[in-house]
């Protein structure tokens, strides 16, 4: 195997040299590198390519391509034989190739060319052999390299098909090994950049996509992403090949690319292309720092970041990648492996790892004006990268061992740089191999040791991403691991801290800049003078002539000025002075100066002998090598311009925001550039105030002090101007001015420069841009002063951070509006500011450099509020336009020579690292610290300084509010807190609040989680939340308090918080209600835990304000659980309470209150459990009613079972004095207890269904009272029907007739009293002790029984005694039954007349009832008199009083009109009989006569042994019929059950009263001679029913006996009395007739 060594120089084309942006492709055995592209007809690449080559029968395909907008166009293509190419170790002047137009075909492949074309290009090919390799070695790899080569060969198919066959693997994630948090998906970007995906067309088009690194067809990303989306996208690395039949294969190309063996160093030149801090930027696509606003591209442009401009070394890609890149290298190289298709390039010594994937897309976003600047910038790369010698790195995890041999640091190679690559090759495959070797390889040579991570990790052991910590692979730089410190190599741009040859250029400037410093350097000794010739100000170029015009001239070396300019000028005195002497002459003056100068330095050495220190240090130079460095630069100086040279080379690119100084509102700018006294004019561009000249010019210098003078005008051609060309120097406008130090120019510069004034009377706005390339003699390839500044100040952080404060930044201690430009202690900012000023280095660029330095240690203490305030001032600086420019700040930041896409990158990535650490603020900022809070806060402030950036500089239009991305970050971390608390809540629990160490052992882990068992979980994990919210509350929201009305970090911790917990807290209580393992009351406290949690913190949140919570529906059913079983315990509570209150014989519970102790208990009881509800707090009212309508339905249940118990062993203790008294106070009070209980549970805002159950038990308890007060008051009946009789015997003795006179008045009052003492004296005794022992409402029940036992009692025994031989009436119907007895009934009449009452008695027993009346209002403490008045028991005894006086026919009438159901309700009817009445009223004399039609009997149910005889008999009833005929009997029909009678009889009832006075009572009877006719049955018709209709005719059923009511009784009983009276006795005998007593029964 040979390696080819390929030198694209040069290439001569015919045309004009704006028609061609060319770049050069290579293609050797299926591999393909390209150069750069660039501009003109003569282009110059000058760039090296190299090509492991096994087979020499091939050739090297040489193609040309013109670069296009949309597609390239091929210029020509050479083919040249392997076999021709020369050997050598050298390299050679090249060979001109013309190229030809197509190419020849043989057997598929390419062997020739032809049709030549006027083009040439300029190659020098070589082959180069590696030798000087230990024999062992050499042999071990030759059999290696033949082993690879015959599996490429044999392999190529069968493995492609392999590789097909099986599925892509699936990672967790896309993203590089080194950083724990890039495990972060797209969502953490604020912006998603645009890329093309087109595919590019196929590989033998002549025009073909605008993509320079494409020749060969490459799959699609989107058919890419078909595959394996997300997935690494290595397909080769999913087989464990083992090492003896495929990792050869699998280890080298899955780095080199192709199976046939594409060497890792062909593609050298790529490093021009994109420098290793790009590819680590791209790497990290996948976590998406990138956050680049949608301008900018999403991959980094190939040529928009030179190697110097960018400052990116190779130790970034070292420290971030060598262990993770290359893993993800491999990746993208195995994406194309089934087709054999490069699609990657890795180099290790230019500092790139290349993915041309990338570059396609890249190539499609990238707009015109980029493709000029990669014009511009490719030189200057080129330039770069040729001038920096590769260093070669010893990643950390490779084992030492003979391999120091080769490779050492600390010394330069000992033999060609070709040569050194090729050691660098073989040592990279050995590494590759001996990570894939089999533990056990017999044949693993001595040399290979063995190491903790020998190599790279295939993607099958490819460790947790998310828990790894990167593994720091650079041993000299210990950037505290991952992003402890700050941001990775990604943003941390310290490139120069690898570059040994830019170190040691910087290292001699920096000395040079100090020893003799601008700031300090002699001052002039300037005088006032008047020129005698027109003469011009050194600084502003003003005229100077004359008194009028005089100016200042230094009588040192005669520098002459304006007095306004002395300030101006910076350039030394001695200096200048000893470079006039030194051109005129003047040895002596010369000696003379250069002793002043040597002084000076020895002074400052010795004065200032810590800032050399400081400067050898930081440089890590020998105190010898030192030394001689301190004479050199001093002799340098003393030197001065004396030996100095230089070419200048300046293209005047373009301006903005130039001012309008013509009338049309535009200017005709042109650009005159003058160095030394040569002077060159552009072009004019007209009506222009953004020109684009892109003119460039050459100048020779030779004079360091010289100053480069570019001045815009605005032309004007008009007569004016032209008068004013007559008399003055100047006729244009003068449109701004700069004014560039020679000094501070350095390799190839792209800047922009603000324009000045000339004096305080010009109007000047806008900046131009130039490209400068100085080559100084002896300097000819160094980097910018940019590029050197920047060099320094990295390397002096990165010693004073890292080696010397281990890692901490020290924070200079620096007062004033300007402390924001102080970035070191006293000695570090003196190095920077002094190499600024003599460099020409603007502060806005140092801020920026110091900026970039401090993003990678962000993290560290004091750092955040450094760089917000940093941040705020760079801002400022290009959003706070002057007055005097109408420069955009996007246009102004467009100028920065920093690199715009460079410093928004860093902001992005900035951006996105903050919000990643922002989202493990508790982590990163512990409470606990007072410090990390204050970095907390100012984390927030870069924040907000960041988006400030992006709205006034970039001019963004919406970028990402960063109160609403610290809002998302908070939100984040909480999510990770709650679940981080969730997972160890246990552990986490006894480590903050178990006060006993041993009980930590208690739980088994799998309890240590949710549980169904048990409970304790929950309320654990509630203290570790509310520690959290209350820890964001008190720590964390004052410190957050930047954007008060939209975040509140301890709102938004609670609110967070709360969700998660109660969607974890519903699926808990869900699953415990399946199961229901736990004590109703474990989840009765458990939901007093979460209720205390919701309403302390979340309830008065924003978003849960006015909204019923969720919470009380999880706990209903265990609340109602607990309702259920409180129920069981308050009845056994209840059982408990009376039996307790029985024994103590129910004692009231003090002299106030009239009730025991058991009412109390069982109100006792049930307070507590609806106190319990009541503190549940339940906000939800659904709910609410459910509770409460389970809970009164407890209430009713124990109430009512008090009630009942009570009841029934009422009745045994109304013989008790008290007790029954204070049984009835005890329902009483249960009504009592029961109103306020119905208050308390919300009354009129109570759920109906439980206010109706409540109400419900209230009339029951009411109903349970009225029934015992019956109760007792009937349990006096005995003893009061005692004084009643007592009294009736009283009254017996009352003599006299009705009518009394008025003096006998006072003699009816006294018999009253007389008649009232027996009741009075028992009444008194029993009130008076009621009064006491009942309570009012009691007491007014128990008087208003004792009132209705008084009235009737005394209506029965008195008014209407019973009679005394038999109970009631039943002796009057008896007796009435046998005519024969009547003189019987006469007699008994007799015996029983003094009960009738007479007048007088009557009187007396009148006034008795008020007197009584009055007793029982008792002044009004008693019953109401209302009450008594309209007590119907009063009412019935007055009205029975009232029938004594009444006579016969009243009483009659009074019957006939209240007994109007006699006949009714006849159940079982023991015959019927047929009717007809008519009714006739006289027109004239109003008397009514009745005619009744007997028709007939019919089912006569009677039985008898005898003849029955039937015969119905008729009877009128009413009053005034005393003298009329009342009565009218049929003839008997004898044997007869159905007789007909057909008579008809003719009652005149008289005119006095109505029909609906009188009655007919229908009897049918059995005659029976010489003894009383038996009766069968009776009817009643009431002649009120026929009144309307005048006539009836109908059968009327018979029953057994007459109905009446208490009214008919009454009547009854005092007719009786009246035995004198035939109507009376008649109408006594009818109504007491019932049916006789049938034979046989």
């Amino acid at each position: 195997m040979s390696l080819l060594c390929v030198r694209v120089k040069k290439a001569k084309l015919q045309g004009p040299p704006d028609k061609f942006n060319t770049y050069v492709t290579l293609k050797v055995q299926n591999v393909k590198s390209t150069t750069v592209a660039v501009r003109g007809d003569q282009p110059c690449w000058e760039q090296d390519f190299m090509f492991e080559i096994s087979r020499l029968d091939l050739g090297l395909i040489v193609e040309v391509w013109n670069k296009g907008l949309i597609w390239d166009t091929m210029v020509g293509t050479v083919w040249i034989a392997l076999k021709a190419i020369r050997q050598s170790d050298e390299e050679g002047p090249g060979e001109w190739f013309t190229l030809e137009a197509e190419v020849v075909m043989k057997h598929d492949e390419i062997c020739g060319t032809k049709k030549p074309t006027p083009h040439k290009i300029l190659l020098d090919a070589r082959f180069e052999l590696p030798f000087d390799i230990p024999e062992e070695e050499a042999r071990y790899w030759t059999k290696k390299l033949e082993q690879i080569n015959s599996l490429g060969d044999r392999g190529e198919y069968s493995f492609s098909e392999e590789v097909k066959k099986k599925p892509l693997p699936t990672a967790a994630s896309q993203c590089s090994l080194e950083d724990p948090d890039s495990a972060v998906d797209d969502r953490d970007s604020d912006y998603r950049s645009e890329t093309s995906n087109s595919i590019p067309p196929p590989y033998h088009t002549i025009s073909q996509p605008n993509a320079s690194v494409h020749q060969f067809t490459v799959p699609s990303r989107l058919q890419q992403q078909g595959a394996s989306r997300d997935s690494c996208m290595d397909s080769m690395q999913s087989y464990d090949l083992d090492y003896r039949e495929r990792m050869a294969i699998r280890r080298y190309d899955s780095i080199d690319s192709t199976v046939s063996g594409r060497s890792d160093l062909e593609s050298a030149s790529e490093s021009s292309q994109m420098t290793s801090r790009q590819y680590s930027l791209e790497s990290r696509q996948s976590l998406d720092l990138s956050n680049s606003p949608s301008g900018s591209s999403r991959y980094g442009s190939s040529c928009n970041v030179s190697q110097g401009s960018s400052q990116l070394s190779e130790l970034d890609h070292y420290h971030e990648s060598a262990h993770g890149s290359e893993q993800e290298d491999e990746h993208r190289e195995g994406e194309s492996n089934p087709s054999y298709q490069s699609s990657g390039s890795y180099q290790k010594d230019g500092q790139e790892w290349h993915s041309e994937q990338e570059e396609h897309h890249e190539s499609h976003s990238e707009t015109t004006e980029k493709e000029k600047v990669c014009e511009r910038e490719e030189t200057a790369q080129d330039h770069a990268a040729s001038t920096l010698t590769p260093q070669l790195e010893k990643p950390k995890d490779i084992p030492a061992g003979p391999l120091e041999n080769f490779l050492d640091e600390s010394e330069p190679p000992p033999f060609s740089p070709a040569r050194a690559r090729w050691f660098r090759a073989i040592s990279k495959i050995r590494l590759r191999l001996q990570a894939g070797q089999d533990d056990g390889d017999p044949s693993k040579p001595p040399w290979f040791k063995e190491g903790p991570a020998g190599g790279l990790y295939g993607i099958d052991s490819m460790p947790d991403l998310r828990k790894k910590k990167p593994i720091p692979l650079v041993s000299d730089l210990s950037l505290v691991q991952s992003r402890k410190a700050g941001i990775t190599s990604a943003m941390a741009t310290r490139t120069s801290l690898k570059d040994e040859e830019l170190k040691s250029h910087v290292y001699k400037k920096t000395l040079q800049a100090l020893i003799y410093p601008i700031s300090c350097t002699t001052p002039h000794n300037f005088e006032v003078w008047t020129a005698t010739t027109p003469t011009y100000c050194y600084e502003c170029e003003g005229l100077l002539w004359g008194i009028a015009r005089q100016g200042m001239r230094c009588t040192e070396c005669g520098v002459k000025c304006h007095e306004k300019c002395q300030d101006l000028l910076n350039a030394d005195c001695l200096q200048r002075a000893a470079e006039k002497s030194c051109k005129h002459g003047a040895e002596d003056r010369t000696q003379n100066i250069i002793m002043a100068m040597k002084d000076r330095m020895k002074i400052r050495e010795r004065n200032k002998p810590e800032i050399f220190d400081l400067i050898r240090d930081v440089f890590s130079e020998s105190k010898l090598t030192h030394a001689q460095q301190m004479k050199t630069v001093k002799q340098s100086v003393l030197d001065g311009t004396s030996k100095w040279s230089a070419k200048i080379t300046i293209t005047v690119v373009c301006a903005q925001g130039l001012q309008a100084k013509d009338k049309t509102g535009s200017s005709d700018p042109y650009v005159t550039v003058q160095v030394g006294k040569t002077k060159k004019r552009t072009k004019t561009i007209f009506g222009n105030l953004n020109p684009v000249w892109e003119e460039k010019f050459h100048f020779e210098c030779h004079n360091s002090s010289d100053r480069i003078k570019v001045r815009v005008w605005d032309e004007d051609d008009d007569i004016k101007s032209r008068v004013k060309q007559r008399l003055k120097r100047e006729s244009d406008d003068f449109l701004g001015q700069t004014i560039i130090e020679v000094r501070t120019l350095s390799g190839e510069m792209d800047v922009w420069y603000n324009l000045e004034k000339r004096t305080d009377k010009s109007a000047v706005s806008g900046a131009i841009r130039l490209q400068i390339n100085v080559e100084i003699k002896g300097e000819e390839k160094v980097a910018p002063y940019h590029i050197q500044y920047t060099c320094l100040h990295e390397n002096l952080f990165h010693y004073l951070t890292d080696i010397q404060g281990n890692g901490v930044v020290k924070i200079p201690d620096a007062k004033g509006d300007d402390a924001w430009k102080v970035y070191f202690d006293e000695t570090a900012q003196e190095i920077v500011d002094e190499f600024a000023m003599r460099y020409g280095i603007e502060t806005i660029y140092q801020a920026m450099t110091h900026f970039a330095c401090l993003s990678s240690k962000y993290m560290c203490p004091g750092v955040p509020a450094v760089m917000s305030t940093l941040l705020a001032n760079i801002n400022a600086y290009y959003a706070h336009t002057t007055a005097s420019t109408n420069v955009s700040a996007s246009d102004r930041f467009a100028a920065s020579n920093f690199g715009k896409e460079r410093f928004v990158k860093l902001l992005d990535q900035l951006h996105n690292s903050l919000r990643i650490d922002l989202s493990m603020y508790r982590n990163n900022f512990p409470a606990s610290s007072p410090e990390r809070l204050q970095d907390l806060k100012s984390t927030v402030d870069l924040l907000t300084s960041i988006t400030f950036f992006r709205m006034k500089v970039q001019e963004l239009q919406s970028p990402p509010r960063a109160s609403q991305v610290v809002k998302d970050c908070v939100k984040a971390c909480l999510n990770s807190t709650y679940e981080y608390i969730f997972n160890n809540c246990h552990e986490l629990y006894s480590r903050e609040y178990q006060t006993d160490p041993n009980k930590n052992q208690d739980l088994p882990p799998e309890e240590q989680g949710p549980s169904i068992r048990n409970l304790d979980f929950w309320p654990k994990l509630i203290t570790l939340i509310v520690s959290i919210i209350e820890e964001d509350k008190n720590s964390y929201t004052p410190v957050l308090n930047q954007f008060p009305q939209e975040l509140t970090v301890g709102k938004v911790s609670a609110e967070v918080m709360w969700n998660l917990f109660a969607q974890d807290m519903k699926y808990a209580v869900e699953d415990h209600e399946k199961h229901r393992l736990c004590k109703s009351a474990d989840y009765m406290n458990l939901h007093f835990k979460v209720k205390w949690l919701y309403n302390e913190y979340v309830r008065d949140l924003p978003a849960f304000k006015g909204k019923v919570p969720d919470y009380p529906a999880w706990f209903e059913q265990f609340v109602m659980q607990w309702l259920d079983e409180n129920e069981d315990v308050s009845l056994e509570f209840l059982h408990g309470a009376l039996e307790r209150d029985k024994k103590d014989g129910f004692q009231q519970t003090s002299e106030h209150a009239l009730f025991s102790c058991s009412v109390v208990d069982v109100f006792t009881q049930l307070n507590q459990s609806f106190e319990i509800i009541k503190k549940l707090e339940c906000p939800d009212p659904v709910i609410v009613a459910h509770y409460m309508r389970r809970f009164a339905k407890t209430i009713g249940k124990v109430l009512m079972q008090y009630a009942d118990i009570l009841s029934k062993c009422f009745q045994s203790y109304c013989s008790k004095e008290k007790l029954p008294c204070i049984l009835m106070n005890n329902i009483q009070q249960l009504r009592v207890q029961l109103e306020k209980m119905f208050e308390a549970m919300g009354a009129k805002e109570l759920d109906p269904e439980a206010s109706d159950n409540l109400k419900e038990l209230q009339v029951k308890l009411n109903n349970v009272l009225d029934e015992l007060s019956v109760v007792f008051g009937n349990s006096f009946q005995s003893r009061i029907d005692e004084c009643v009789k007592q009294m009736s015997d009283i009254l017996c003795q009352v003599k006299g007739t009705g009518n009394i006179p008025a003096n006998a008045r006072n003699t009816v009052a006294q018999d009253a009293d007389n008649v009232l003492r027996p009741l009075m004296d028992f009444l008194d005794g029993n009130l008076t002790l009621f009064a006491t022992v009942c309570e009012k409402t009691v007491l007014k029940r128990v008087l208003k029984e004792l009132w209705r036992v008084v009235m009737n009692t005394m209506e029965k025994l008195i008014v209407l005694p019973p009679l005394t031989d038999h109970t009631g009436t039943q002796l009057i119907f008896s007796a009435a039954k046998e005519l024969g007895h009547l003189s019987k009934l006469k007699d008994h009449m007799v015996k029983e007349e003094t009960r009738s009452l007479t007048p007088k008695q009557c009187a007396v027993l009148d006034l008795a009832l008020d007197t009584i009346k009055q007793y029982f209002h008792a002044g009004g403490n008693g019953l109401k008199k209302t009450f008594l008045e309209k007590s119907p028991d009063l009412q019935s005894l007055r009205y029975a009083l009232s029938l004594y006086t009444q006579t016969t026919d009243t009483l009659i009438k009074t019957f006939v009109q209240t007994q109007t159901a006699q006949g009714s309700g006849v159940d079982d009817p023991v015959g019927e009989v047929s009717i007809q009445i008519d009714l006739y009223t006289h027109p004239g004399t109003g008397e009514h006569k009745v005619t009744v039609k007997v028709v007939a009997a019919n089912d006569l149910k009677w039985q008898t042994s005898g003849m029955f005889r039937p015969f119905v008999e008729v009877t009128m009833i009413g009053p005034h019929q005393s003298d009329k005929k009342r009565k009218f009997t049929t003839k008997s029909k004898s044997n007869n059950w159905a007789p007909k009678y057909n008579e008809t009889f003719h009652f005149i009832l008289g005119n006095e009263d109505g029909p609906d006075a009188y009655e007919l009572q229908v009897c049918v009877k059995d005659y029976c001679f010489a003894r009383e006719d038996r009766v069968l049955g009776i009817a009643v018709m009431q002649l009120r029913d026929i009144a309307d209709k005048g006539s009836c005719a109908c059968w009327c059923p018979l029953g057994r006996r007459i109905h009446m009511d208490e009214t008919g009784l009454t009547v009854l009983r005092i007719l009786s009395q009246r035995t004198n009276d035939e109507v009376a006795r008649e109408f006594v005998k009818l109504k007491s007739e019932s049916r006789s007593t049938e034979e046989g029964t």
